[in-house]
Parts: C-alpha cells; structure tokens; sequence
C-alpha cells in the first residue's frame, strides 16, 4: 500500500526568471552569429533553447486545497501541497487532486427493508481526499470509486433496517441520527483503501415504493388513529373515574353498582364519540 509523503519542490518564481534570461541570451546570441561567417554557432545556441525549454517544463502551479502527484517512471516520488509556482523535475509526470470537500447524491435505489418491504431511498454523501496518493494508485478511478461503493453501503444499510420502527426499535424514518452515523461509518469502512474520508453521510430521499405506497399510507393512517383513540380513551377513564370520586366524596348523590356502570357508560359515549351527543333530560326521579 502506497502511503502519502510531501515532496519539497522548490519555488518556481527563480526558475521562471532564470530560463526567461538564458532565452533571452540565447535568442541575441543566435541574432549576433548570423551575420557573423561563423553560422555554425548557431546549432549549439538551438541546443541551449531546447534544453531551457525542457527546464521551463518543470514549472507548475498549486492551488489552495490541492495536491500535485509527482511520478518519475512508475515510481511515486511524493506530494506537492505547498501553494503558488513551483518547479520539479521536468521528466516529473504530475497529476493534480482536489483536496476539497466534496459532496454528491446517490441514484434513488429500489431495495427491499428489513421486513421485506420495497422502499426507494437516497443518500446526500460529503467527502475529500486524504491522502493523494492512495487516491492515484489503489484504486483505478476514486471519483467513481467513491460513488458506487456509497451506493452499495447504502443498499446494505436499507436492508438492516424496517422502514417503521416497533417498540422503540431503530428504523430508517425513526431515527434520522442513529441511521446517518451508522451510514456514515458504512461508507468509511469502504473508503479507506482510496484515501477518502466519508465527512457527513444523510438519508436524502425515503418513501415507498409505488407498488405498496397506498395500502402502507393505509396502514399509517390506521396506526396514527388506534393511537389517538388509545389516549382518548385512557383520558375518558380518567375523567369518569374523577368524577365518581369527586360525586362520592362530596356527598352530592349516592349511586348504587348497577347506576354507576349506567353513568360510566354514558359518560364514556359522550366523551369517547366521534359526533356531538343531544343530551336527554329526565324529568323523573333518578330511578325511573
């Protein structure tokens, strides 16, 4: 494995000036031997032009948050990171990397869940280059590279999780945090060997798939309303049950089992219905 080491190039600016000179020398050198009988001068004046030529092809520019790859003939002979104009061997093959953070969405896949449910989901994916080296010569095409093995981590994460949680269990719509740290690490494990820190990792797009999206909307809704009548419920037995401790200790009227269960059932009509109850007045005595 090919680790990153900094290479240290010398500025570029002294170089520049000393080939722009001996270019400019040579040039009136060539002009002077013209006219001169001794033409044959001229060949060696060419000579030094090429060879200052082939000097000046050793310049090269490094941007902010970028790295310059420096090969000579197959062997990596270390990283440029030092911004400005530098100068390296001219036979030095250099290829530039971003080291800037960098971010993409992956395709929406179709996968199935935990339990077995088709769902569609997509991952916004922040990362950058960490070492340069490992970038150029472990794996073929980082950039690619980066953007399948996100995909394949986040196919994987979709299928270790349902989509709805059950009793506090972990669930891709549940736990938004939980799952990105999880796909986060998921995609980190795959990108180590590039040289690729995976920076943030978040669920971008979640929905059923078309197929089952209606009767799982369905199902929701019929979740969202035992829900709701599970706490009306628990609220009206609540209410009766003060009320009759209220009525019993205050004395105000004294109900034998079979009145009480009568009022407990009124009351829970009225407070657990759906529709406005028209109220019945007895003008009677309590028992008739």
């Amino acid at each position: 494995m090919i680790r990153e080491a900094h290479s240290k190039t010398p500025s570029g600016f002294a170089m520049l000036a000393l080939t722009v000179m001996v270019f400019g020398a040579a040039i009136r050198g060539i002009v002077r031997v013209a006219k001169t009988p001794d033409a044959w001068m001229i060949v060696p004046l060419l000579l030094l032009i090429l060879a200052d030529i082939i000097v000046a092809a050793g310049l090269f520019t490094v941007e902010p948050n970028q790295g310059v790859v420096l090969t000579l003939f197959g062997t990596y002979q270390g990283t440029e990171k030092n911004t400005g104009l530098r100068w390296a061997n001219p036979f030095y093959n250099k290829r530039k990397i971003s080291l800037r953070v960098r971010n993409f969405e992956t395709q929406k896949l179709k996968v199935n869940d935990l339990d077995g449910n088709p769902i569609e989901i997509g991952a916004v994916v922040v990362w950058q280059v960490i070492d340069s080296a490992e970038a150029c010569f472990e794996v073929d095409n980082y950039e690619n590279y980066v953007h399948v093995q996100s995909e394949s981590a986040l196919r994987n994460l979709a299928t270790s999780y349902s989509y709805d949680g059950h009793d506090d269990q972990a669930s891709l719509r549940g736990t938004s945090g939980e799952i990105a740290n999880h796909l986060q690490r998921e995609i980190q494990d795959r990108l180590l060997k590039a040289g690729v820190q995976a920076i943030e990792a978040r669920i971008s797009h979640l929905a059923y798939a078309q197929e089952i999206a209606a009767a799982m909307l369905q199902r929701q809704q019929a979740s969202a309303i035992i829900a709701a009548r599970q706490k009306i419920v628990e609220g009206a037995v609540g209410m009766v049950e003060m009320g009759l401790d209220m009525l019993s200790k205050r004395s105000v009227v004294h109900l034998d089992e079979e009145r009480k269960a009568a009022m407990v059932s009124n009351l829970l009509v009225v407070l657990c219905g759906e529709r406005g109850t028209q109220p019945v007045i007895n003008t009677g005595t309590l028992y008739s």
